[in-house]
């Protein structure tokens, strides 16, 4: 496993979909799928997917190689799940960050450091840790902004949330045994095509010591992660689409630094790059009026290895 910070600039954009069920339900309107009032479009918040993501990486940490198989811990534990105490979590890094040093500041800089090697999701998407403790209140190193960044994912066309009327032929009380039934309710979206877009920042990484292989990881769990999160509310979730932009530099014969530096800063905007991705209604479709599945799309990478802006480098993860 690579143990060197990422050097290289990423951006890439997720397809996904979702076929009766609810992607993302929102608190706030009984859980109905959530949705841009303006425009009636879907929307998956960020925090969902990341959610996902963690959710797959403790599923299904990394397996260990020979170099690393000393290691006290595989370095892939999820601080933000379910039942963890994180104040707990915590005092783990700030207790081992005492032993090494005396200074209060360069203290909260170790039990940083520590917390960002044990787990994958505050390497990967940063955290406020800054919470509960008095040597990390106040710090520089209390807040880390991790070098993974989700956008909401957001639906190419208005959706149409469904509330399902369910029943239950068994009764929670005693006193609703007369009625021999109860009666409850889901949401769901009908069909919904969704796009969503992530950025990876080399400086971030660098700070959070965040690798090759816990982008590989990443990138795994995107692919995988509605495998492994099935479930009555969700329906059929399905990645349709990963697409993973480069940045390698121009490849300065003579000049190592600058390509390094490119590298680093990028090659191309990101919106220029994502645009290239052109997800379009079928002539079919756009007789119907709606998408009612995938085969109602027409999805279109106009980018070649010709016509990619030097220095570029794109990678069909879902291939």
């Amino acid at each position: 496993m690579s143990d060197t910070p990422l050097t290289n600039r990423h951006d890439f954009l997720m397809l996904f979909e979702v076929t009766n069920g609810n992607p993302n339900g929102d608190p706030d309107a009984g859980n109905m799928p959530r949705l841009d009032p303006n425009t009636n479009r879907g929307i998956v918040s960020d925090v969902c997917l990341k959610r996902k993501v963690r959710n797959f990486v403790e599923q299904f940490p990394p397996v260990r190689t020979a170099s690393d198989a000393d290691a006290k811990t595989n370095g892939f534990n999820i601080l933000i799940k379910q039942g963890t105490v994180i104040e707990t979590e915590q005092k783990k890094g700030i207790e081992a960050a005492k032993a090494k040093e005396k200074d209060k500041d360069k203290q909260a800089e170790a039990a940083m450091r520590w917390l960002c090697r044990e787990f994958y999701d505050v390497r990967t998407f940063g955290g406020v840790l800054s919470t509960g403790n008095d040597i990390m209140k106040g710090s520089a190193w209390g807040q880390v902004r991790g070098p993974i960044q989700f956008t909401f994912g957001q639906s190419f066309h208005p959706i149409t949330p469904l509330e399902i009327t369910i029943t239950r032929c068994a009764v929670t009380k005693e006193e609703d045994k007369a009625k021999e039934r109860t009666m409850g309710n889901k949401h769901i979206v009908p069909y919904a095509l969704y796009v969503a877009k992530g950025y990876v920042s080399p400086a971030f990484a660098e700070r959070t010591g965040f690798t090759q292989t816990d982008l590989d990881v990443l990138f795994e769990a995107l692919l995988q992660m509605f495998e492994h999160d099935r479930s009555a509310a969700r329906g059929e979730m399905v990645v349709r689409g990963l697409f993973d932009f480069e940045h390698i530099g121009t490849q300065h014969e003579n000049n190592g630094e600058q390509n390094k530096r490119e590298a680093r800063l990028g090659c191309a905007h990101a919106h220029k790059l994502f645009e290239g991705i052109k997800v379009e209604l079928t002539e079919e479709a756009k007789i119907k009026g709606f998408p009612e599945s995938f085969a109602d799309y027409q999805v279109t990478c106009e980018w070649t290895n010709e016509n990619l802006p030097k220095g570029v480098k794109l990678h069909k993860k879902h291939d």
